[in-house]
């Protein structure tokens, strides 16, 4: 057969394809386009976390005053803080504070959140009301406990000496160490249950209900169904709700600063506060920043108990954990 007219035009129009250039080749490339969609959020780490924070690492290896950079002195800071008995005092403060407040929040959170989570009248308002001592101020909230707490105007003096007439003088307390530091851990409990009540009230929600129909009619008793069912499938959620009270709890600066300012004598200084009362007040950035570092290995153990908690998910979900 003859070529016809259709074919020769067809030919004339082949080509041959070029090679992509660099800058393709870039842009095709997967890991690059997840460096460069990450980029920005990796500049913000960089200015708001990476930044701060080695400054902080470098200021506690200086003499640095406020108005003066100082000089690098190794791990000078750290030595004397070794040998400091207030900064001793702030470390078991911390881990006392932490602890205790930490148990009390979880033990009043999870018996309100299980009670939230059954049929009651006005749920949604009660669950509203109970985000209050959440949602206002940490400085609002903590001069109102610091006026509860007062030995002249506590209304809980008031009640117990001129209502009830249990004692004869108003209640100090504020005035004496373990007072203090009880009357703390109280005002951080109040404050913190409505973050572990709604948190774990959000993970009651997800457990099927079905689950205690079946375990109701196998016979289990309450204490086996809390038990068997809604603790194991709330683990994911405790353990993450967890961690973040205790990343908060430990480093709780405003409530105690705005009630105590770390007296009477520096007894309730915790470590945030005793950071900033030689940092600032004092003068000493270098040691304020030691202190501040100092901070860092309890928090780094407070996130792996995070992750490891969070690789529970798998277990709930029926595969094997890592």
């Amino acid at each position: 057969m003859g070529t016809t007219t259709a074919d020769v035009g067809l030919q004339r129009l082949t080509f041959t394809r070029q090679p992509d250039s660099a800058l393709t080749r870039l842009f095709n490339y997967k890991p690059f386009l997840v460096f460069l969609c990450m980029l920005p959020t990796i500049g913000l780490l960089i200015v708001f976390l990476t930044y701060p924070l080695g400054l902080g690492l470098w200021l506690s290896m200086t003499d640095a005053t406020i108005g003066q950079p100082g000089e690098y002195i190794g791990l000078e800071n750290f030595i004397y803080l070794m040998e400091d008995p207030i900064f001793w005092m702030s470390v078991t403060n911390t881990i006392f504070y932490t602890t205790v407040a930490t148990v009390g929040k979880f033990a009043l959170g999870l018996w309100l959140a299980l009670l939230l989570n059954h049929h009651i009248p006005f749920k949604a308002f009660i669950r509203a009301i109970v985000l209050l001592p959440w949602i206002v101020p940490t400085v609002l909230s903590s001069i109102a406990w610091w006026w509860i707490y007062s030995p002249q105007f506590s209304i809980i003096s008031f009640v117990v000496v001129d209502v009830l007439h249990l004692r004869d003088t108003y209640i100090n307390f504020l005035g004496t160490p373990w007072p203090a530091r009880w009357s703390l851990i109280v005002a951080n409990i109040w404050r913190g249950i409505p973050f572990v009540a709604i948190t774990l009230l959000a993970g009651l929600q997800t457990i099927s209900p079905s689950l205690y129909e079946a375990a109701l009619l196998d016979g289990a008793s309450g204490w086996q169904k809390f038990r068997r069912i809604t603790v194991p499938l709330l683990m994911p959620i405790l353990a993450v709700a967890l961690t973040l009270s205790v990343l908060f709890t430990f480093s709780d600066f405003q409530l105690v600063y705005a009630i105590t300012r770390g007296g009477p004598f520096n007894t309730t200084h915790l470590m945030a506060t005793l950071a900033f009362q030689r940092a600032i007040p004092g003068a000493q950035l270098g040691e304020g920043a030691a202190i501040a570092v100092s901070m860092i290995p309890f928090l780094i153990g407070a996130t792996l108990l995070c992750f490891f908690g969070v690789g529970r998910r798998k277990w709930q979900q029926g595969e094997a954990n890592d």
